[in-house]
């Protein structure tokens, strides 16, 4: 699958050459690459906001191509929740609860159903159910964007995207809204796709990373896999995980690990093994 920005005009530009990957029913997916790279392009074929300039994207059993018609995408705009950089930017209505509700609503549901959903999404994004009949501009920056991705939710979506979803948050902000997304994975089985600069949420959270540059994928496997190779991350603008840059300066104090490790856990768990049966020099 191929994607030429402004396509057939002298000012069109590749977005995306070749790319040929599955994301996985159940999976959490992480898209990594410098900017530019081509990695917010693949998300927005994931729900046929953009479609392929040249092969095919199958979403489900749905298969869109530079021909499929507008009109018929509402299903996959459904099963596939796209949460945006600075979401609670894409905020408007009167209450929390409006907000929540207007996606379901759009999409068909009965307004008192609806006003359900958008309870249990309350609930389900960690915040207290008073906030519901507040002005979501009365919050907090990071209760906004939980509103933002409450509303995503509420349309019952079976895989959820996310790009760059804790930009702008504290470290315990960030960390808070990385688990919720981890809870929706293991709790409710829900596909995770996730684009992020942060080395450390795809050392902990995902199963498989995909590797964009200059519109091609590059690399795909395990993380264990792309964080393997140093120099090639570097090669790549890319970096290790800080457990694993970590790991790599104990070395030169005479620790060895095998593999290195690639989160918190796994250091603590060498890092025992070898203070506690002398295994550095």
């Amino acid at each position: 699958m191929s994607f030429t920005y402004q396509a057939g005009t002298p000012f069109a530009g590749d977005g995306l050459k070749d790319v040929t990957t599955t994301i996985k029913d159940g999976s959490y997916t992480a898209i990594i690459g410098h900017t530019g790279s081509g990695k917010s392009t693949l998300l927005q074929h994931l729900n046929a906001l953009l479609k392929p300039t040249t092969g095919t994207v199958t979403i489900g059993d749905r298969v869109i191509t530079n021909e499929t018609n507008n009109k018929n995408l509402k299903p996959i705009r459904q099963q596939v929740g796209m949460v945006f950089q600075f979401a609670e930017n894409q905020l408007f209505e009167q209450t929390v609860a409006k907000d929540i509700a207007f996606g379901p609503e759009n999409f068909g549901m009965a307004s008192a159903e609806a006003e359900k959903q958008a309870a249990a999404m309350v609930d389900l994004v960690g915040l207290p159910q008073d906030v519901l009949e507040k002005s979501p501009f009365d919050l907090s920056g990071g209760q906004m964007r939980r509103v933002a991705i409450a509303g995503v939710l509420a349309m019952k979506p079976t895989v959820l995207v996310l790009d760059e979803p804790t930009a702008g948050l504290d470290p315990a902000g960030r960390n808070d809204m990385m688990k919720m997304f981890q809870r929706l994975h293991e709790k409710q089985g829900m596909t995770i796709v996730l684009v992020t600069h942060q080395m450390d949420d795809v050392a902990d959270y995902a199963d498989h990373v995909l590797v964009m540059d200059e519109g091609h994928l590059i690399k795909e496997g395990t993380p264990r896999e792309i964080f393997q190779n140093e120099q090639w991350l570097e090669n790549h603008q890319l970096g290790l995980p800080k457990t694993a840059a970590m790991a790599r300066d104990l070395t030169k104090q005479g620790f060895r690990f095998d593999p290195l490790p690639l989160t918190t856990d796994e250091l603590a768990d060498q890092l025992a093994k070898q203070i506690g049966g002398g295994a550095h020099d």
